[in-house]
């Protein structure tokens, strides 16, 4: 079975697939616009130490949330971690 957690708690160089946004619409439309959507498969880059950016990778593409919007991004990662 997948694990399934927030995109702040992966570590840096996990892959991922995107299981579900929780927040509000606006929120859902923001990260929609920046691809991050259920179904994607992604790759966390790297986090800024104390709750700083989150940079993670969607196909070719690099995009940099926040810590709180990254809390509200509900991955599954794979029963072997992910490690890329």
């Amino acid at each position: 079975m997948d694990r399934e957690l927030s995109l702040a708690e992966m570590l840096s160089g996990q892959k991922a697939k995107i299981r579900e946004i929780r927040g509000g619409i606006g929120m859902v439309r923001k990260l929609d616009a920046l691809g991050i959507r259920p179904g994607k498969e992604i790759v966390k880059v790297s986090a800024q130490w104390m709750r700083g950016p989150v940079l993670l990778r969607i196909g070719a593409t690099e995009v940099a949330v926040g810590f709180g919007m990254a809390r509200h991004i509900i991955v599954e990662l794979p029963e072997q971690g992910g490690i890329v």
